[in-house]
């Protein structure tokens, strides 16, 4: 087990309770600001902190998107939603998400998504090959009569690092590795229609980034604000909106668009399914333990 296995717990605990949060909003109509803002907040007011920026993708978007700090956009009648959100305690990251329909011809998209992780839960076991999952993800979707993404996978984390290294495949025939007692992974299956390409493409907008260098920072404000993003978020993900509505010192547009064009910091493309058609998503943090896993999140 990690040494820091009780910090793990503990960030999983706090997540648990913003899970069912979540749950009970009414998200007909709501602002996917204020969606994010408040999901976000209550992670702070539990006592740690947003291992990210809140995600919420609605029907074909399934990843990385998060609002803008201007966003007027509101959840429409009869979508499908994916919340995706994380906390960090000492380092320590866990990661869920939920979708949530507006719409009861997408429940069994929900069902199959979550039917999959529950049998990718029940299948890990030291020394397992990671694309064993992939194999029994894969089936599980095409018995519901869906499609996983396939170039979407759960992750190892690791302190600081949501993304560290090996990847869960949610199909078959994907290599990389087994399973090793005390890590802890990320599983999430992304699943779409039948029809769908089963894949995800990069949308030309992006509103999370992270930290790359200093080096290429050439205005004084652009350095400043570069400093500022590593000794705030060191390894982690952050939303644009954090750094405009955390900023004192004037206007930062014009330093950040310097520093993502001279790639200081990168961005996170919001992904979309390739055909356009709806994702649904589920998501739960493990640690691996002597006889199979142990679920943080719940």
């Amino acid at each position: 087990m990690p040494e820091d296995l009780e910090k793990y717990v503990e960030s999983g605990q706090i997540l648990a309770k913003v899970r069912e949060y979540v749950r009970g909003f009414r998200l007909e109509g709501k602002g996917v600001l204020g969606l994010c803002e408040e999901v976000e907040g209550k992670i702070r007011e539990l006592g740690a902190n947003p291992a990210f920026p809140c995600n919420v993708g609605i029907n074909e978007v399934a990843a990385h998107y998060t609002s803008p700090w201007n966003d007027r956009s509101l959840i429409p009648r009869g979508s499908l939603v994916k919340i995706d959100f994380g906390v960090e305690l000492d380092g320590c990251i866990t990661d869920t998400a939920i979708t949530i329909s507006l719409n009861p011809i997408y429940d069994s998209m929900i069902v199959a998504a979550e039917a999959a992780l529950q049998e990718a839960l029940s299948a890990i076991a030291p020394e397992r090959k990671l694309s064993d999952i992939g194999t029994i993800v894969e089936r599980c979707v095409q018995r519901y009569g869906f499609k996983p993404i396939r170039n979407l996978t759960g992750h190892r984390i690791d302190r600081y690092m949501i993304h560290a290294g090996k990847t869960v495949p949610n199909v078959s025939g994907v290599e990389g590795g087994r399973f090793e007692v005390g890590e802890v992974y990320a599983l999430e299956p992304f699943i779409t229609l039948k029809e769908a390409e089963g894949a995800v493409r990069d949308s030309d907008v992006a509103y999370i980034y992270r930290f790359v260098r200093l080096k290429g920072a050439r205005s004084k404000d652009a350095t400043k604000l570069a400093k500022y993003a590593r000794e705030t978020y060191k390894t982690l993900p952050f939303a644009s909106r954090w750094i405009y509505k955390s900023w004192h010192d004037g206007d930062p547009r014009a330093a950040f668009e310097e520093l993502v064009t001279n790639r200081c910091i990168s961005g996170y493309p919001v992904l979309v399914e390739a055909s356009g058609k709806v994702v649904s998503q589920a998501e739960h943090t493990i640690v691996v333990t002597d006889d199979g896993c142990r679920v943080l999140t719940v």
